[in-house]
């Protein structure tokens, strides 16, 4: 179970050189700007989606402190709506999906043996455009005009007459921009993990964690068109009086609710489903065994990305929707459990059957079954319609939600994160440090959001900013404060251990964990071409697998090697049989300038500059033109990624 870091027999000194002057970017502000490399955008996804998190976690705080007693006034009712909708809105679009995008931008390439994503400049535009969207809607707060009609924006209460300002113009156009982004990263995955794994890698063989990813992309591909439809006609609504969600005209406000969720039920997946794959990343480093029950898992994971379609009724179960088609959706809300209790009791088993080593990644994975586990209960107990009706808009879903997305989401991120640590940064993190945010992040999670089922319960609605003192609230309202600031003191310390690690962190090895994926045969941190060789896989744990590990050290050969350029191989879809070598592309301005042009374009049509518009979106149409434009290829057997 061990790797190597020494150069590989096979691979001459002039072959690294070659390599690293073909792969390797210049440390210059240019370079910052213009860079490709998936590992860097990976980290670059990372920070700006934590960033985003730790907005959206302070609003968090401001909220709840508002909500320590009741009949506060440290917050308006108009702040208040802003603050609850951006951390919504935040921490469902700009930090959940974007994070564990990030993990897959760093890891997918490392763990199929390939060199690069398949389009590494769709990469960068694609975090570009992440960046400028996050931006773009978080410098409306500071404005007095971010978002303020929740992150699920219903009509009427969206339109202009109820909520004038340009406050559903930011969600609106936000969304809209941020969603270019997250298609183009979930196009990218498809074609990557599809196209670019090492050979030998046939579909059985293949990381559960890359099978996540990937049913993710698929999952986003065929959701997020509802949400940008929604967003549109809306923004349509708003600014150029069409009646889609207006009654009055022929409208309905039900088909906002209707796209919204076909889009959110299956986002709640898209969010949970690369979390779960990082769980079934970590476990074998830390029970010393593969996970059980592979095939079970990757067919799990195809079904719920199947069945998550199928359930966005139960969203709206209080609304008056005929009572036949309810049963439909509540069967499917509850077979949809089903998949998902396949991978607990997969990982359960291979935690009982393998030899425990208990380090951080793996407290954090028992605290995501714990907690994820509590989740799906309430979960099964909202399939049911009467049940539904009645804790409907209540503080229990709010408890709820927590419980699935925290549990099922940031539990598994914060395990990728001190698993992966090493690897992304060369260094070994603290593992006092680690325990201490493991233990107060638990508990902390606990006792905020455990007590809000209570009161919800109790009668307590959601979205209020403020309640009465005789409503029987106060405690379990000042209880989940408290807990609220320990999650932020966990959360400190996450980003002090980040920082310690980075500073002052012992030199990690390429292996500290015995891992069984390919991206644990690299150097830590991977060289800019990861690997000398293109590893052949004969395992689906290939570092434990002799053969695999030969194919690396001594088993290689100039059609793996591919130092006379900035290669890497492309392989048939199902086998993972070598088809061709495929040029990948340098680094360039062209994604930076094409986000700037939309970027421009966005904030034109909030402000009504029309013109300006006009100008920028002939501006994106040119720089798509000169980003497509052929590029001269010297040898008629290269392809060349975009």
């Amino acid at each position: 179970m061990s790797t190597t870091t020494s150069t590989p027999s096979g691979v001459s000194r002039d072959d690294l050189a070659r390599l690293t002057e073909h792969w390797d970017e210049p440390r210059s502000l240019r370079a910052w700007f213009t860079t490709v490399d998936h590992k860097k955008i990976g980290r670059r996804y990372l920070v700006t989606a934590g960033f985003f998190f730790a907005l959206a976690g302070l609003s968090a705080m401001m909220m709840r402190t508002q909500l320590a007693r009741p009949e506060a006034g440290i917050l308006s009712p108009q702040e208040y709506n802003q603050l609850f909708t951006m951390h919504g809105t935040a921490m469902i679009f700009l930090f959940a999906t974007p994070m564990l995008f990030g993990f897959g931008n760093f890891l997918v390439p490392l763990m199929i043996g390939a060199r690069d994503m398949a389009f590494p400049r769709l990469n960068a535009f694609g975090y570009w455009v992440f960046l400028f969207a996050g931006l773009f809607m978080w410098a409306s707060l500071p404005l007095g005009a971010a978002p303020n009609n929740g992150w699920f924006a219903y009509a009427p209460l969206s339109d202009v007459r109820n909520n004038p300002g340009l406050h559903m113009d930011v969600y609106t156009l936000g969304l809209l921009f941020l969603g270019i982004s997250t298609t183009s990263a979930a196009i990218n995955f498809i074609v990557t993990a599809l196209k670019l794994r090492a050979p030998g890698m046939s579909l059985n063989r293949v990381p559960l964690f890359v099978w996540a990813i990937v049913a993710t992309a698929f999952m986003v591909v065929f959701a997020l068109p509802a949400l940008n439809a929604d967003n549109a006609l809306l923004f349509l609504d708003r600014r150029f009086g069409a009646h889609f969600f207006d009654p009055s005209a022929g409208g309905n406000v039900l088909l906002w609710q209707h796209l919204f969720w076909i889009f959110g039920h299956p986002d709640v997946y898209i969010i949970v489903m690369p979390a779960l794959g990082i769980v079934s990343a970590v476990l074998p480093a830390f029970t010393r065994r593969g996970v059980v029950g592979y095939p079970l898992i990757v067919l799990a994971i195809v079904a719920i990305s199947v069945i998550s379609f199928g359930v966005w009724v139960h969203h709206m179960f209080a609304t008056g929707l005929p009572q036949l088609s309810y049963s439909f959706f509540s069967a499917a809300s509850t077979v949809i459990t089903i998949p998902s209790g396949i991978q607990i009791f997969a990982w359960l088993a291979t935690m009982l059957l393998g030899r425990l080593v208990l380090r951080v990644p793996l407290l954090f994975v028992i605290g995501f079954i714990v907690t994820f586990v509590l989740g799906g209960f309430t979960g099964a107990m909202f399939a049911l319609t009467a049940f539904d009706q009645q804790v409907t808009d209540s503080y229990f879903v709010v408890a709820h939600f927590h419980y699935v997305l925290i549990g099922g989401a940031v539990f598994p991120m914060l395990a990728g994160l001190y698993y992966w640590l090493p690897k992304m940064t060369g260094r070994m993190y603290n593992e006092r440090l680690g325990r201490w945010s493991f233990w107060l992040f638990f508990i902390g999670m606990h006792v905020t959001f455990f007590p809000m089922h209570l009161y919800g319960l109790f009668g307590m609605p959601r979205r209020i900013y403020t309640y009465g003192g005789d409503l029987g609230w106060n405690v379990g309202n000042l209880i989940s404060t408290v807990g609220a600031y320990l999650l932020g003191v966990s959360l400190l310390l996450v980003l002090i251990g980040v920082v310690h690690t980075v500073r002052w962190g012992r030199p990690a090895p390429a292996d500290p964990w015995e891992g069984d994926t390919l991206e644990w045969s690299a150097a830590s941190p991977p060289e800019p071409y990861n690997f000398p060789v293109i590893p052949r896989v004969h395992s689906l744990h290939p570092v434990w697998d002799e053969r695999t590990t030969e194919s690396i050290t001594s088993g290689a050969t100039e059609d793996r090697i591919l130092s006379d350029g900035r290669r890497t191989l492309f392989t048939s879809e199902l086998d993972a049989r070598p088809e061709r070598a495929v040029e990948m592309p340098e680094s360039t301005f062209k994604p930076l300038i094409l986000a700037g042009a939309l970027l421009v374009f966005f904030v034109a049509l909030l402000l009504a500059w029309y013109p300006i518009a006009i100008i920028a979106a002939l501006a994106v149409l040119t720089t798509i033109a000169a980003w497509l434009w052929p590029a001269h290829c010297p040898d008629e057997e290269l392809g060349v990624a975009s």
